[in-house]
């Protein structure tokens, strides 16, 4: 027993390193000027990219499921690592937009999303009892991935160029999920089912959760959190100028506070679910990001409620999408963890377009934030009124687990 508690920390471990070099690719902000100013190319052109990238990062976690079902965990996770590397060593070539935006924006983008979805559905797998915990620490390694690379990936701009940061950054990054894939361990759930409310909960397929409402409302929820979010982390220096009349320098400072607190949400709020519950804490941080945009929209902002907001939105965002995979898990069953959270996960990716196309067409920041306050209130008083559906009549009780049918059994064969 103890043998087997030890292989799963160690399991978490690599997790934590595949994690954090996935997480690397939300330092491209600091590529898009140097691109600029090396080939003459527009702004909005160059970061167009991270577009594409958020984008295929999203659509590849509906099959990223399936290969995991075909090739095992172990060696899907080997060939996204190749994969993502080799876009963005193959990109320290590029002589032409749209040799970027299929490198480092659909290939990058696209592996690593399926290595995303399923590192983290399969460590979830492995610690059933402590759903929160595990993803928080899971998710918020991608962030602190991408923390620690805005100063490694600003060192390479500087020392080396951008062209060539791309070559060192992708070595890097392959070197990370690839290495850490040799620890990780498939976990294969052979039945869990709890009675919940009088009923048993099962192992939901794809196509049986999109029968459910639950499902469309959950996402509601998601895309309302990851629009909140990534709009803000979008235009966090903007709003800090033009709102709170911060000179540059200060209000670049923010940059760096949302990526703190967007991983400190993400353990903090991760863990507590496994407390007091997940819908709980997810009706807590969307009334906190509701009031922080309230705040934003109809108060004269200065030094310290610009920080204090911003800083709200990051730390519930972080935490909200943290908790996310352990309710999709906890609705729908750990079996199809995978491919039923991909469905669910789409949220993040029209969420992280919706913010900029709303701002558009209302005519700027506060609209949105106003818009972002209503739809927050609606998915509160659905988090608070949703719960998981349930199946059948109840059946015998695990008599070691009274809660349960019949509990995760990790695979022991070397994937």
């Amino acid at each position: 027993m103890k043998a087997s508690k030890d292989r799963r920390w160690l399991i978490v471990i690599g997790t934590i390193i595949v994690q954090m070099g996935l997480g690397t690719i939300y330092t491209w902000s600091l590529f898009n000027q140097p691109l600029v100013d090396h080939f003459g190319w527009k702004f909005n052109s160059v970061a167009l990219t991270f577009s594409i990238t958020s984008l295929a990062l999203a659509l590849s976690t509906l099959f990223a499921g399936k290969l995991q079902d075909k090739w095992g965990i172990r060696r899907l996770l080997i060939c996204a690592g190749i994969v993502l590397g080799a876009g963005l060593i193959i990109s320290s070539q590029v002589s032409s937009l749209w040799m970027l935006y299929i490198l480092a924006g659909v290939i990058v983008g696209a592996a690593d999303g399926t290595a995303y979805i399923t590192s983290l559905s399969n460590l979830i797998k492995w610690f059933p009892e402590r759903k929160g915990l595990i993803s928080g620490i899971s998710v918020g390694a991608y962030g602190t991935g991408s923390l620690i690379f805005k100063f490694i990936n600003g060192s390479f701009i500087q020392s080396a160029g951008v062209t060539q940061a791309f070559f060192f950054w992708g070595l890097i990054v392959m070197i990370m999920v690839v290495g850490g894939s040799f620890l990780v361990r498939e976990a294969k759930v052979i039945h869990e089912s709890k009675i919940q409310n009088g009923s048993i909960q099962k192992d939901y397929t794809v196509k049986e959760m999109l029968k459910t409402k639950e499902a469309y409302l959950l996402f509601v929820i998601f895309f309302t959190t990851c629009m909140s979010g990534l709009f803000l982390i979008g235009i966090v220096k903007d709003i800090g100028v033009k709102m709170a009349g911060l000179n540059i320098a200060t209000a670049s400072n923010a940059v760096a506070l949302v990526a703190i607190f967007n991983t400190s949400g993400r353990i903090i709020l991760g863990a507590l679910s496994d407390k007091v519950g997940r819908l709980r804490v997810v009706s807590g941080a969307l009334l906190v990001t509701a009031a922080a945009v309230t705040v934003l929209s109809f108060v004269h902002l200065n030094y310290g409620l610009f920080f204090a907001s911003v800083a709200a939105i990051a730390f519930c965002f972080g935490g909200n999408i943290t908790v996310f995979p352990a309710i999709v898990a906890d609705f729908f069953g750990l079996k199809n963890q995978s491919k039923n959270y991909g469905i669910i996960y789409q949220g993040f990716g029209i969420g992280a377009i919706s913010g900029s196309f709303i701002a558009s067409s209302l005519g700027g920041f506060i609209p949105t934030f106003k818009l972002i306050a209503v739809l927050s209130i609606v998915s509160v008083i659905i988090a608070m009124m949703i719960k998981a559906p349930g199946n059948g009549t109840p059946k015998a009780k695990d008599k070691r687990n009274p809660g349960k049918i019949r509990s995760m059994s990790p695979d022991t064969r070397a994937s």
